[in-house]
């Protein structure tokens, strides 16, 4: 995978006061470096289109960091978008001395005119920081911005698996490889549900002895399930484990019900637990954006996601709590019940996880949709995990939100946002919101 690249554009004209313009460009890349370091930054200021021309000359970046050290026209970021089809972070610096003396910087003034040049350009897909190196409030936005930027180059090499068709009903989770490919940058593929179940039936009790171990070490009760279904669980799991390794999947979603049932006597949710442990983004229902926003939200945080339906609202508690039938990753179970195993809520069959999750000081509940003509959009809100135990046979998480819950379901029901969310530990909603403006998607913010 290419290496990512962000790069720092500090241009400007020597016509305004070099001083602050210098200490300015000093402090913006501390910052930028202390941000990543690996930001490639000139020695010096750039106060020609032909010093932004021949800085930028053999430069692959995956981020331009177009910073107004001083005025400039628009030519500068004209010369920028000429050179770079990659994202844009505009950022603009506060004015340092309002005396009543000399203007020193004007980098405002050259926003305005690098935003409108890129808006002419038909480029809207940029993200905007204003203020000093020195504030917070600048440091954690540019921050956000970098991470998504890095993240949208990643999803360039993702690979995601769609393993049999969505169950009647369930059409919103459904994906073409065009669109996945031209919006994101991800790669589709597709394999029956079938094929998968054929070759777990075709391992010996040997091959998969260490599925069995690593299930057992990481669930708690397992042991209490049938034996027949321990064996077929864990044929499931090498199955599965050799499909992503083979195939270098990153995101996977994964047909269900009825067929792992109904074909092959056990359900497929535990496997996706330990997939989602092991850093393999595993949505159910065939979800694809689920999956795809499983992925984002791992790398977004470092740690496996919870997916699952809004199935409550407590207007006192002010929570919404999410479920699901009992896929979710084992490291998010409340650390006094451990990953419990049960059985499918429904089927009565397992393995099947079966907890409440542990307690999330920070939340980000967030999803990729679409709307009825197709385009893409993004659900996000913020809040904290509660501590609560199971609410529901599956795995459940309650969700006190920063805003009014009751305004959050009635108002992206109204929306009309699918039923899967994802369950992200930490605030990573402005991050989301940076990864939004670089894909072109709009942000429903709740």
């Amino acid at each position: 995978m290419k290496r990512f690249t962000p790069v720092y554009i500090p241009a400007g004209v020597p016509t305004f006061h070099m001083e602050s313009a210098e200490e300015c460009f000093r402090a913006s890349a501390a910052l930028l470096k202390k941000t990543d370091g690996r930001f490639v930054c000139p020695e010096e200021k750039l106060l020609s289109i032909d010093a932004v021309k021949s800085f930028l000359s053999g430069l692959d970046p995956n981020l331009v960091v177009f910073q107004n050290l001083t005025f400039a026209n628009s030519a500068y970021i004209s010369e920028v978008l000429r050179a770079c089809s990659c994202p844009v972070l505009l950022w603009t610096l506060r004015e340092p001395v309002i005396d009543g003396g000399r203007l020193r910087l004007n980098s405002l003034t050259g926003a305005y005119s690098a935003s409108n040049a890129m808006r002419q350009f038909g480029k809207t897909d940029f993200t905007y920081v204003f203020g000093s190196p020195s504030e917070e409030r600048t440091a954690a936005e540019i921050g956000a911005s970098v991470k998504a930027a890095e993240i949208r180059a990643e999803m360039r090499n993702l690979r995601i698996a769609a393993v049999g068709h969505t169950p009647q009903g369930f059409g919103f989770g459904r994906a073409l490889d065009a669109e996945l490919l031209k919006v994101f940058g991800a790669e589709l593929e597709s394999v029956e549900a079938r094929e998968l179940i054929d070759r777990a039936r075709s391992y010996t009790d040997e091959e998969i002895r260490q599925y069995l171990d690593l299930t057992e070490q990481a669930t708690c009760g397992f042991s209490g399930t049938p034996e027949k279904n321990r064996l077929d669980h864990a044929r499931l799991c090498k199955a599965y484990s050799d499909y992503v390794s083979e195939n270098k999947i990153g995101a996977l979603a994964s047909r269900c019900w009825p067929d792992f049932f109904t074909a092959f006597g056990t359900p497929v949710c535990t496997v996706l637990s330990l997939l989602n442990d092991r850093g393999i983004a595993a949505a159910c229902e065939a979800d694809i954006y689920g999956a795809l926003s499983m992925w984002i939200g791992m790398k977004l945080t470092g740690a496996p996601v919870f997916f699952g339906d809004p199935v409550s609202l407590d207007e006192d508690e002010n929570s919404v709590t999410f479920w699901h039938c009992g896929a979710a990753a084992c490291s998010l179970a409340r650390r006094d019940t451990g990953a419990v195993v049960g059985v499918h809520p429904n089927r009565k069959i397992g393995p099947a996880m079966d907890f409440g999750c542990r307690k999330l000081d920070g939340a980000t509940v967030f999803r990729i949709g679409r709307e009825a003509d197709g385009s893409f959009r993004m659900f996000i809100t913020e809040g904290e995990g509660l501590d609560k135990p199971k609410q529901f046979t599956g795995t459940s998480i309650v969700i006190k939100t920063d805003s009014p819950a009751r305004d959050i379901v009635e108002k992206s029901v109204r929306d009309g946002f699918e039923p899967h969310f994802i369950v992200a530990e930490g605030r990573i909603g402005n991050t989301l919101c940076a990864l939004a403006r670089y894909l072109g998607i709009p942000v429903f913010r709740y």
